[in-house]
């Protein structure tokens, strides 16, 4: 059964797709007719460009590659086989989603600009390349007889229909995908790589299959533009201007949304034709005007786009007024107040011998440690003594140089983050890493499919994760809105809808008052209580000396002392090194 949203969504998209088809009914102007196509071409590549780039984050400006070699496949197709339009088009995306994978395989490897540049090089390749081979123009043969067959209509509505049939289907593709754990997956990514590998989440994967995916439907709209023109030429299809125009309207509706590449086309797309009509020999180029103005307009006034720009608005008006307490983190130790802690079981995590060193920074010196089953470790020092290179060791983010990192018994150091998640690694992070685009289930949920079967299994997960640090009330709240407070309860219970066995907590208690401390540490006992086993890194001591089971103290890398709260905390070494005279007087 579909929920209300869902059939509001089709709603939308059925009520869009009827206009549209009326409005196309009355126009009778050829040159009207043709803009009507040529929007859905455009909101189809505009969404095909969204699938990957708007959903992942990772910029591509080089997805007329996919156009240009979907356009060429058709025309060539029908040109040396006789292949009809309807089955070439379908073909075209095959064609397209292999270049995604052959092209996606190396390219992952880059990050960042190095990524989008490197996406550039391949539509401005094959433009020489298809040069070269002596396919500068290519015209499609006309067909008298059963010209259907080959997509010849004398009423040029019919191309403006299937069109919209087009970008209809890739409409209802993209909405099931944004709903999906690939969409979820992908927006994960492009809110925080790092936090969504440690949540689980296969990254390289989901990033082959969205641009595959990408891809193929860009290859679809080249193929269907080629039969609309006729004429294929390399600078038509592999130019710069067609990834422009596909990263525009995207841009300017808005990045990672279903509708956002649909208005983008809608309001562009017709705009710059009819001025290209009207003063393109006044202006000549001025398509090229409009598309640069709206991008420029955009970066300026809304970033993400006319839909992400409206929405930010409402959710600040619906936004309640957050307020901080002052952070508390200094006072006395307060042993005598610990409840009572189950003896912990048998080594769950045995760390031997590590180092690791960045250029010449000795950041992890030779730490041995053991974590027991059920037991809560503080592991805490002074600043720059490597507690979160520790942590990022311990949960893949980086590689020892040396030593072996066991769990139950079996080696792991190496291991990417995703798969000692699956292991049963959970982590927090030191400056916290929500998706913030993300409703606060939806987070949770990220966190729940590196254990869920299932999209309705690891809503469960989620919902119990979030009763379980006290969220339920948020569940429909955007990350971005939340309190500190909330956003550290938010990461906890992501790492927990995984069923981690242990939970790395990198200062889940910073920035914190005095009273959310004492709510977040019940909360991590209450965690500890149903058997997880818990290492955090923390400075706030009063609260740490009231958790944890026992202390490991690192100093410059080195493990300097380790024991119960009682017996560190009054250990001069430590004292010296990290508490400080304060702390010295305060127990005296």
């Amino acid at each position: 059964m579909r929920s209300p949203g869902s059939v509001r969504r089709l709603g939308f998209i059925a009520a869009f797709a009827l206009v549209y088809a009326l409005v196309t009914a009355f126009a009778e102007n050829s040159y009207y007719q043709l803009i009507l196509t040529v929007v859905p071409v455009w909101a189809v590549m505009g969404l095909a460009w969204n699938l990957f780039s708007g959903y992942s984050g990772l910029v591509s400006f080089g997805h007329a590659a996919f156009f240009g070699l979907g356009a060429y496949f058709v025309a060539l197709a029908q040109i040396e086989w006789n292949l009809s339009p309807w089955l070439g088009i379908p073909c075209a995306g095959i064609v397209g989603g292999l270049a995604g994978l052959i092209i996606g395989l190396p390219t992952f490897r880059l990050r960042g600009h190095y990524f989008a540049l490197a996406m550039l090089a391949y539509p401005l390749a094959l433009l020489y390349v298809f040069e070269w081979l002596g396919y500068q123009e290519l015209a499609l043969p006309m067909v008298r007889e059963h010209a259907a067959r080959y997509m010849q209509f004398a009423d040029h509505r019919l191309y403006a229909w299937i069109a919209l049939a087009l970008a209809v289907a890739t409409m209802l593709v993209a909405d099931r995908i944004e709903r999906s754990r690939f969409g979820k997956s992908l927006v994960a990514i492009k809110q925080d790589e790092a936090a969504a590998e440690a949540a689980g989440i296969r990254t390289l994967e989901w990033k082959l299959r969205a641009i595959v995916l990408s891809g193929a439907v860009a290859g679809i709209a080249g193929g269907f533009y080629a039969v609309v023109l006729l004429v294929v030429t390399p600078a038509a299809v592999f130019g710069m201007l067609v990834s422009a125009q596909a990263l525009i309207v995207t841009m300017f509706g808005g990045v990672g949304t279903l509708w956002g590449p649909v208005l983008g086309a809608v309001v562009l797309v017709p705009l710059s034709e009819l001025l290209q009509a009207n003063l393109g020999n006044v202006v000549p180029g001025i398509q090229g005007v409009v598309y640069g103005i709206a991008i420029i307009a955009v970066i300026l006034l809304a970033p993400e786009g006319v839909f992400w720009k409206f929405k930010d608005i409402l959710d600040r008006r619906r936004a309640p007024a957050a307020h901080a307490d002052i952070v508390t983190s200094a006072g006395t130790p307060q042993t005598d107040q610990r409840p009572p802690r189950p003896e912990p079981g048998p080594t769950l995590l045995d760390v031997r011998h590590v180092s690791k060193s960045f250029g010449g920074l000795q950041a992890i010196r030779d730490v041995s440690l053991q974590v027991r089953s059920g037991e809560i470790l503080g592991i805490i020092g002074p600043n720059g003594a490597g507690k979160t290179t520790l942590f990022n060791l311990l949960n893949g983010f980086i590689r020892p140089d040396s030593g072996s990192i066991l769990l139950d018994g079996r080696e792991v150091s190496g291991r990417r983050p995703y798969a000692l998640c699956a292991s049963g690694i959970g982590r927090t992070f030191q400056v916290v890493k929500p998706f913030r685009r993300m409703t606060v289930l939806d987070n949770v949920i990220v966190g729940a499919y590196v254990r869920a079967r299932s999209d309705e299994e690891a809503q469960t997960l989620a919902m119990t994760a979030l009763e379980a640090v006290g969220l339920q009330h948020a569940i429909g709240k955007l990350a971005g809105v939340l309190t500190n407070r909330e956003l550290r309860l938010l990461e906890l219970a992501r790492a927990l809808a995984g069923n981690p066995r242990i939970l790395l907590l990198d200062e889940t208690l910073a920035g914190l008052g005095a009273t959310e401390v004492e709510d977040v540490t019940q909360v991590v006992r209450r965690l500890a209580d149903r058997g997880i086993t818990i290492v955090i890194i923390e400075h706030t001591m009063q609260a740490m000396v009231r958790l944890v089971d026992r202390f490991v103290v690192l100093d410059g890398g080195a493990v300097l002392t380790d024991g119960t709260p009682a017996e560190v905390t009054r250990d001069p070494a430590v004292v010296d090194a990290y508490l400080g005279k304060r702390w010295r007087t305060a127990s005296a």
